[in-house]
């Protein structure tokens, strides 16, 4: 299995110049993909409550920086490591500059981008931004219509519900012939947008018998859609703080590392470890971070 880390930026880790340290020490160290996610606002009263069992978002998302930002400083640290957003929200941007941004960050790091992109939980984002709520679906898949057609052949057009692009010139391109686009969410339309549209599953660390079904819903949504098997790029946000006190040297990482042989089992090839939730400090970050790759 190919391991990646989510780079520092929310809450303490928000920091831009944490990140070419972190991102050259997580090459240096053998990870093999580096990640980055989004948080547009950070209501003090949401109007929709964040997926978790409490319904409270993390106190982290308070504070952080852009995704793409902190990839292209990443970018110029590293020279192997992939460059991923999970998740980037779509509806929330204009598809022609986030086309512009992706084929820039692109070819900074010559070839190296994934596009994950998924739909904001929050209504309040959607509010700040001008975007209808009801219309998130929608924009996601007519997002996916103009990337096709502006990292395609020369001159490029596209006329939808929602965006207006006369003829003209789209450079440059990414250095990808095919930019993968990576998509989120388990919700039975979530799987089928993915198995139609998507070059890979942003995926979540479910119960192994429910990860085992959900990679066979994608291979039959794809396959009846004509196309080859997805890949997955699973996503993991260990709490390794809160049970050290018990297991303070093995016990936790020994768990998230049998869980990720078991997804390795199930033919899961990607996955990636969020330490910003564990990790008091970046010495922390970066040393959980080498105990995890020793143990994977």
């Amino acid at each position: 299995m190919r391991l990646g880390l989510a780079l520092p930026q929310f809450g303490p880790f928000a920091d831009p110049a944490l990140i070419p340290l972190v991102a050259a020490e997580a090459e240096a160290l053998g990870f093999e993909s580096l990640w980055a996610g989004e948080r547009v606002h950070a209501p003090t009263a949401p109007l929709t409550p964040y997926p978790s069992a409490d319904g409270r978002m993390p106190e982290l998302f308070r504070r952080g920086l852009d995704p793409l930002l902190v990839l292209t400083a990443a970018a110029t640290a590293t020279g192997r490591a992939r460059l991923g957003t999970s998740t980037l929200n779509a509806p929330l941007h204009p598809p022609i500059q986030l086309a512009r941004q992706l084929a820039g960050l692109d070819r900074l790091s010559n070839g190296r981008v994934i596009a994950g992109l998924g739909l904001s939980w929050s209504r309040d984002e959607y509010d700040a931004v001008g975007v209808p709520w009801r219309e998130r679906g929608a924009r996601l898949d007519e997002t996916l219509d103009v990337l096709e057609h502006l990292f395609g052949p020369d001159p490029v057009e596209h006329r939808g519900r929602f965006w207006t692009i006369s003829p003209g010139d789209f450079q440059p391109k990414p250095v990808q012939p095919r930019l993968p686009i990576y998509l989120g969410g388990v919700s039975p339309a979530a799987l089928r947008r993915i198995g139609r549209r998507a070059d890979g599953w942003l995926g979540v660390p479910l119960p192994p018998d429910r990860l085992r079904a959900t990679l066979g819903t994608l291979a039959d949504q794809a396959r009846q859609a004509g196309r080859s098997p997805v890949a997955t790029a699973l996503r993991l946000n260990p709490r390794i703080q809160d049970e050290r006190t018990d297991l303070p040297d093995v016990g936790p990482v020994d768990q998230l590392a049998e869980y990720l042989g078991r997804a390795a089992e199930l033919g899961v090839a990607d996955a990636f470890v969020d330490l910003q939730f564990t990790a008091r400090s970046t010495e922390e970050l970066l040393e959980l971070a080498g105990r995890i790759r020793a143990a994977v």
